[in-house]
């Protein structure tokens, strides 16, 4: 049962698993765009059959397995430092819990000994109205202490719950990654016997096909055709990248003029508003002007000087009338020596005829000036795809040039062969061949971008850092190719294990450094 248990666990998705799953669909179109890129260079060639690509899938497959090991590991120590945490949390919560819930009872066991004395019975008690009203604010600070204290209780039951679900999904990938080491071990094994009988059964042939010159330019070639096509490559890349800049640029230079528009629209419309209003008010008030002065009251014009000046830009707020003080106005104007002329029928005359002089001019002055919002027809905006940048450089230009001299060696060993050197019968050695044991550990010379980890013909598994500036570091003949293409690196990185690829008789590295497409002699750049 605890079997069972324990496999219904690892059947459970964890959270590792989908971002594994989304990370591997992301680099699919990458990875057929430079398969494809390795089918047309093989087109060109002979289809004569090296001896050494017999043991391309074995090669292949024990830098695969040995690649998955060690991000297999980098993600169980990453894992189990975030389930310490995850228990050192979980301990520190607990006890807050606890201890909440102490006060809680507390607080609680004192409510019961006070006897339970509610606000009632306060107010009800006859005592002295300050002490009652001192005792009900102190019961309610009492009671609002409660509920922050509840409600503090119940987040932190809620952590604790969460707190438990993410260790258990962290358990959970443990378990899965202990489960994948073991096969991708077992993969290896196999993958490494596979390998042992293949080179026995061809080592002769493997020594022939060594000393063929025509061969050895074979690879040179094949070398120079797969530099180019990755650049090519990233240029298009680079240009495809460029026009979905400019196009999301396009995009928002256009919804910003259209929004510029729209308010100056706006803007307009205000001031025509504003305007139609101020003469409605204008011809409002000469009419009441008009009106009083038929009545023989010479003050009438007092109380429209005092009406507020209109503002000469409104903005998008609604307009405000002017306040009406006619009704109360008219009494006052009046002179003192006359007798009042029935003053209870002017303010009864006045609401009842006005509205129905100046309607137009009630209404529109208190109508809020709405901005028109102007639809947005254009195309939502389309991300650039990961697949489609993949490639692009990592490092600034000219931050490569400016190391000349001071790279450091991507691995400790003796040098087999210098730059420029002859191979006996075929062409001079374009890089450098570095003896050392396999399994060494290939480091990156300086900061860049994997551009190409795949095994080529020649060079077994083969891995190109584009550092900026046109400028490229190559790494072959590779046990284990330990970086992605697309992955950004740093001085230093471990990018691979040395081994003896590709048909090579020592274990060991070869590594060129090319300037636009061309080799030249690392001497003079890297400390060896």
């Amino acid at each position: 049962m605890a079997a069972g248990a324990a496999h219904a666990a690892v059947a459970k998705p964890t959270e590792r698993s989908k971002q594994k799953a989304a990370a591997e669909a992301e680099r699919a179109e990458l990875q057929q765009k430079l398969n494809a890129l390795k089918r047309d260079i093989g087109k060109t060639e002979s289809a004569r059959e090296d001896a050494a690509d017999t043991l391309a899938e074995s090669e292949e497959a024990i830098s695969k397995a040995n690649r998955t090991l060690r991000e297999l590991a980098d993600e169980q120590a990453q894992t189990n430092a975030r389930l310490t945490e995850l228990a050192a949390e979980h301990t520190r919560l607990q006890a807050t819990v606890n201890q909440q819930k102490q006060q809680l009872a507390k607080l609680l066991r004192e409510h019961y000994v006070a006897g339970n004395e509610d606000r009632i019975k306060l107010l009800l008690s006859g005592d002295n109205p300050n002490r009652i009203n001192r005792d009900l604010q102190m019961m309610a600070y009492v009671s609002q202490a409660q509920a922050r204290l509840l409600e503090s209780l119940r987040a932190n039951l809620k952590a604790v719950e969460s707190n438990q679900a993410e260790a258990e999904n962290a358990r959970n990938e443990l378990e899965e990654i202990a489960q994948e080491e073991r096969h991708q071990k077992s993969v290896l094994e196999q993958e490494k016997a596979k390998r042992a009988a293949v080179l026995a059964s061809l080592s002769q042939r493997l020594v022939s096909q060594r000393k063929e010159a025509g061969k050895l330019a074979q690879d040179e070639q094949r070398m120079g055709a797969l530099v180019d096509s990755l650049n090519k490559l990233i240029e298009e890349q680079a240009r495809a990248a460029a026009a979905e800049k400019r196009r999301l640029e396009a995009l928002a230079a256009a919804k910003a003029k259209a929004e510029a528009e729209a308010r100056a629209k706006a803007k307009a419309e205000a001031e025509a508003k504003a305007r139609q209003l101020a003469q409605l008010r204008a011809k409002a008030q000469q009419a009441e002007k008009e009106r009083l002065a038929k009545q023989g009251k010479p003050g009438a014009s007092t109380p429209l000087a005092s009406a507020p000046p209109v503002p000469a830009a409104p903005t998008a707020t609604p307009v405000k009338p002017a306040p009406d003080t006619r009704v109360a106005s008219v009494p006052a104007a009046e002179p003192a020596k006359e007798p009042v002329k029935e003053p209870a029928k002017v303010p009864a005359k006045e609401p009842a005829r006005e509205p129905a002089k100046e309607p137009a001019a009630t209404v529109a002055m208190r109508e809020p000036i709405a901005v028109r919002e102007v639809p947005n027809d254009e195309p939502p905006a389309r991300p650039a795809r990961a697949a489609d940048v993949a490639l692009a450089p990592a490092a600034a230009e000219g931050a490569f040039a400016a190391l000349k001299g001071q790279l450091r060696p991507p691995v400790a060993g003796k040098i087999g062969a210098r730059f420029g050197a002859k191979r006996g019968d075929g062409p001079s050695w374009k890089g450098m061949f570095i003896r050392t044991a396999e399994g060494t550990q290939i480091h990156a010379i300086a900061a860049g971008r994997v551009v190409f980890a795949q095994w080529l013909r020649g060079y077994g598994n083969l891995i190109i850092v584009d550092h900026g500036g046109q400028y490229w570091s190559i790494y072959g003949n590779n046990q284990s190719l330990l970086r992605r293409e697309g992955d950004a690196v740093k001085s230093g990185d471990v990018i691979a294990a040395a081994g003896n690829t590709g048909g090579n008789e020592e274990s060991g590295l070869y590594f060129e450094l090319r300037h636009r497409g061309k080799e030249f002699d690392p001497a003079s750049w890297v400390k060896f």
